[in-house]
């Protein structure tokens, strides 16, 4: 395995790759570290990343990790849509300094501006983010390091802090200047590509939060597919086409519910149990009339369709399609969301409200 002299948090963002290049400009040798999870990572971009960027990049799978750690509550609190930014940085630094050793390492980069984002770019954040993460004099923000203590890197002379940076506030045109002086073949467009940070996205999250108190990944996974209803803690997800069908053919878990018309084509639904969720005949049923009604040949049918369930004994079931059932199947809605937010998760420390 190949040994580097740092390791960097490379989210594919501009400020990341700006940091990285930084660091190499001055011939040491980075190795980006691209974090994966329910909620953000793109690891199928990672090819084209190393081609226009020049850069090393190896995915770093915390799913299991961030889906806990929000679970249990960020103990820094959130931001203002389910974020919890201070310790998702915190979760990403333990974790590359646990790989540093792996690849002979002896520092960290990260891409962090003083004073760009008000929950965790703050001084006050960076300093809990260094103690929390254990990284103190090994994590090096090559971006504002001259508004920063030295590092080990730096007092060692290993890396020449005048060839650092001082950049601060939300602007953007340092970064665009230092993009040029690295003749970006692209410049990301600046976005923040964490579903917790979008409504759309988080309101079909919190469910799980408030119905199953160990969720997994792939919970998160089967929450992101089709359209989401909840009835009570009954869930559902149907798929809108034939991609969100084939996505939800392939998450289908041990103990789910599958759905779908017999002889018609149409959406499929998935129905995954949570704790003390009763499934029984006339819940089945419910939800089968619910799914078939968002097939167009089965509500053109005049009277009852049969429903295949698979893991369901009586299968199928004889409903007529309707969206007026007992159950009361609702999309989530993020005002409930953002009104359950404080009592389910508790907001505190830096940037939680």
């Amino acid at each position: 395995m190949k040994s580097y002299h740092a390791l960097a948090l490379f989210s594919g963002g501009l400020d990341s790759i700006l940091a990285a290049k930084t660091v190499l400009e001055q011939g040491l040798d980075v190795l980006c570290l691209h974090f994966v999870s329910p909620f953000f990572g793109k690891p199928d971009k990672i090819a084209r990343w190393r081609d226009i960027y020049g850069l090393d990049i190896v995915p770093v799978d915390v799913s299991d990790a961030y889906v806990r750690m929000m679970a249990a509550g960020p103990a820094h609190g959130l931001g203002k849509i389910l974020n919890p930014c201070v310790d998702c940085k915190i979760l990403m630094l333990r974790r590359a300094k646990a790989l540093l050793p792996d690849y002979g390492a002896s520092f960290i980069i990260s891409g962090e501006v003083l004073g760009q984002r008000p929950m965790s770019q703050r001084l006050d954040a960076l300093n809990i983010i260094i103690r929390d993460s254990e990284t103190k004099g090994i994590l090096l923000r090559p971006l504002c390091a001259k508004r920063l203590p030295e590092t080990e890197a730096e007092l060692s002379g290993l890396v020449d802090r005048e060839r650092l940076h001082a950049i601060s506030g939300r602007g953007r045109k340092d970064q665009l200047a230092l993009a040029a002086h690295f003749a970006l073949a692209e410049i990301p467009t600046p976005a923040g590509g964490c579903l917790l940070t979008e409504e759309p996205s988080a309101k079909r999250f919190f469910p799980l939060f408030i119905h199953k108190p160990a969720p997994t990944p792939a919970d998160f996974e089967l929450a992101n597919i089709g359209r989401q209803f909840w009835s009570g803690n009954r869930w559902l997800a149907i798929g809108r086409n034939q991609s969100d069908n084939a996505r939800l053919e392939k998450i289908v878990a041990p103990g789910d519910l599958v759905f779908k018309v017999r002889h018609l084509p149409g959406p499929l639904g998935v129905a995954r149990p949570m704790p003390e969720s009763a499934w029984d005949a006339d819940a089945v049923a419910d939800a089968a009339a619910f799914i078939a009604s968002f097939n167009p040949k089965a509500m053109a049918v005049a009277g009852n369709v049969q429903v295949d369930v698979a893991g369901f004994p009586d299968s199928p079931v004889l409903v007529a399609p309707g969206r007026n059932t007992p159950l009361d199947w609702q999309e989530p809605a993020w005002e409930t969301a953002k009104e359950g937010k404080r009592e389910r998760f508790t907001i505190h420390g830096v940037g939680g409200r």
